[in-house]
């Protein structure tokens, strides 16, 4: 699996190949749960209306169509034209590299983050920088696949996960992206961890909760005063 500047590229390329079905394949491969997941990471934002949310690796745009129907004002932000081009939240759209924010220090109210943190490669380095642009009480709520901790969830997963999504990716769009997604997941520290590297970040209450069974993780975290 690559790395550093060479893992960058592939992510950026991967994503802007898959982006015209991108929407339908992960409707279909979650059973719709994705809406699910994406809600409770807004609603545990805990902002109040009117707050200003960067959305982080934010592929065509779901997370920022729930943010602004929570009366909250999103920005949408990807590595990916192809995923930007394909975004119909109707958000203001900036292509960059999230662990390079064009933000700001201290000058939004809240981050989320959906599905993106094992493609990134640097996952401190991106926590860093969520302290860096969240003002002082902020929040932040970052998804991404689990490994559930039930031994029966996680056999049926890594079964579903690890072959059925690869074909179901490869019928409807690229099978060389869909293979990658469960071999992603090696990237993810654990949750220990994670949560540790955005206490020191400067997260003081961060927490992590498993999703439907562990298939899916949600981080959160208050910034705090400087």
């Amino acid at each position: 699996m690559p790395q550093g500047d060479e893992k960058r590229e592939a992510i950026r390329e991967m994503f802007d190949t898959i982006a015209p079905r991108y929407d339908m394949v992960n409707r279909i491969m979650t059973f719709r749960l994705d809406t699910r997941w994406r809600k409770r990471a807004v609603r545990d934002l805990r902002l109040p209306p009117g707050s200003v949310v960067l959305d982080l690796a934010s592929g065509t745009g779901d997370l920022c169509i729930d943010l602004a129907n929570a009366h909250l004002r999103p920005i949408s932000m990807d590595l990916s034209f192809g995923m930007l081009a394909a975004d119909r939240s109707g958000s203001p759209r900036v292509q960059t590299d999230i662990l390079r924010l064009p933000t700001s220090s201290h000058s939004v109210d809240g981050v989320t983050c959906g599905f993106a943190l094992r493609n990134l490669t640097n996952l401190n380095e991106f926590f860093d920088e969520l302290a860096r642009v969240i003002r002082p009480g902020g929040r932040i709520a970052l998804l991404d696949v689990g490994v559930p901790s039930n031994r029966v969830i996680r056999w049926g997963n890594s079964i579903y996960f690890g072959k059925i999504v690869p074909f179901i990716g490869g019928l409807l769009s690229d099978r060389g992206a869909y293979r990658y997604l469960p071999r992603s997941v090696a990237y993810l520290p654990s949750p220990i961890e994670m949560v540790a590297a955005l206490q020191d970040a400067g997260f003081a209450d961060a927490q992590h909760a498993e999703l439907s069974g562990g298939l899916t993780q949600l981080l959160t975290g208050t910034r705090e005063p400087l």
